[in-house]
């Protein structure tokens, strides 16, 4: 059962940094229809450039601060001056978000080398943390706390103000939402520049999950697009719980079957694409 329970909860755990990376990303795919293969590579920089200002300056709050800054810049950078020119072109956004994300991972292995980076926490935050069925560390409990405010937060924002009703007229019909008068290339840069944001976030607080090594940023990349395609494009409440069954599975097929992790992370996603294909919680056209 200890066994079990650990599971449950670095699934929990990994379903959170899911979420805290794909809530950003299916706003910005449902509201721009821009798969960004380069979101992973902004989760790398902002976690090289978080632990390296923690590890300057002692302070983890400023750290994690960083690292959503460097994203968010990053992002509005390839935005603004590189999506914008081919916006449209399904295969020339493809290709360029691919660059963007090749030129930062090899930067990054260019400044920081190849050797796994962890986030150096304090010995509180270290800790374990009794929650009954187990000890647990208590900065992962954080994590998870974290994700679950975030997506409050982002309920709230979605759901009650003008700026969620852009966004929400924005993902639903493009055209119609300019006709009524909505800056949408304002709109376009804001989304986009809050998913860069959460993407840096979660490089830093995974980092004490899942080491900084070359490579992560594909395998957080192609997790965050299983959690898009199993939950809908566009859809907050969607990218929660297909955030959750891909963490709950890739932990539990790992600790069981490592053999067969693979097979049964692509599973739940291949299935909705049989038989749902715009996912639980997504709209269609």
């Amino acid at each position: 059962m200890n066994t079990f329970y650990f599971l449950a909860l670095n699934g929990l755990t990994m379903a959170a940094l899911l979420f805290i990376m794909a809530s950003g990303l299916t706003l910005a795919f449902g509201l721009m229809r821009v798969v960004n293969l380069a979101h992973g590579a902004f989760y790398l920089l902002g976690g090289y450039i978080g632990v390296q200002v923690i590890r300057d300056t002692g302070s983890l709050t400023l750290g994690i601060l960083a690292g959503g800054l460097a994203a968010l810049v990053g992002g509005l950078l390839m935005e603004r001056f590189l999506l914008q020119r081919v916006r449209g072109m399904d295969l020339s956004e493809a290709l360029l978000t691919i660059a963007v994300g090749l030129i930062i991972a090899d930067a990054l292995l260019v400044v920081y080398g190849g050797q796994p980076v962890s986030l150096p926490l304090p010995r509180e935050l270290r800790a374990p943390v009794d929650l009954g069925v187990m000890m647990y560390p208590y900065f992962r409990v954080l994590i998870m706390i974290f994700a679950v405010l975030l997506g409050i937060a982002l309920w709230l924002v979605m759901t009650y103000t003008r700026i969620g009703a852009a966004i929400r007229a924005g993902v639903d019909d493009r055209e119609t939402a300019m006709a009524q008068g909505i800056n949408v290339p304002l709109l376009f840069g804001g989304v986009f520049a809050v998913a860069s944001f959460l993407a840096g976030i979660a490089g830093v607080v995974g980092t004490s999950y899942m080491s900084l090594t070359q490579g992560l940023d594909v395998r957080v990349l192609m997790l965050s697009l299983v959690v898009i395609i199993i939950g809908g494009m566009g859809s907050l409440k969607g990218a929660a719980v297909g955030a959750l069954i891909t963490g709950m599975v890739s932990s539990f097929a790992t600790g069981y079957l490592p053999q067969f992790a693979l097979f049964f992370l692509f599973l739940p996603m291949t299935l909705i694409l049989v038989f749902r294909p715009q996912g639980l919680f997504g709209r269609t056209a």
